[in-house]
């Protein structure tokens, strides 16, 4: 399922944005064991901005563009084509807030290619099956019911 209208996109893109930076957020944070209200707060907050922004103008951008070039995937199945756009923004979005991530945590002082190259692998290895099994198919759940409950009213309109 994937969104029909621009009003659609934003939201799909929000929800899947906003569920993916608190889920990467809560096991950051747990994995460092400096969870609390206020740090999850303000990472959500803060990674939220960063990640829609860099979902809307660069990495869904590239992502799709790969993915429709790409040979391999079978454009006429939604599945093929939704796993593989799904997979390239995780790659996409663990690259920028890996890095994003240690700016925050340490600042620019604390970047090094360890800290990044570890901060990446300790990232991805999480998010994507999060996106593939959990957040991609709820995102995906809640915007078809839109969808539908939009589809029925418009029905129930003209009836």
């Amino acid at each position: 399922m994937m969104p029909k209208t621009k009003n659609e996109g934003i939201f799909f893109t929000s929800l899947m944005c906003f569920l993916m930076v608190l889920g990467m957020s809560i096991y950051n944070l747990l994995l460092h064991q400096d969870f609390s209200m206020i740090n999850l707060f303000m990472g959500v907050v803060l990674g939220f901005i960063v990640a829609f922004i860099l979902d809307v103008f660069v990495v869904g951008i590239v992502a799709k563009k790969i993915a429709f070039s790409c040979s391999f995937v079978d454009k006429t199945k939604p599945m093929q084509l939704i796993l593989t756009i799904s997979s390239l923004m995780v790659l996409g979005m663990v690259t920028f807030m890996s890095l994003f991530g240690l700016v925050v945590e340490g600042g620019f002082g604390a970047l090094s290619v360890a800290a990044y190259l570890n901060a990446w692998k300790m990232n991805f290895i999480v998010a994507l099956p999060y996106q593939l099994l959990i957040v991609g198919p709820f995102s995906r759940f809640v915007l078809k019911s839109i969808q539908n409950k939009k589809m029925n009213e418009s029905m129930n309109a003209s009836a």
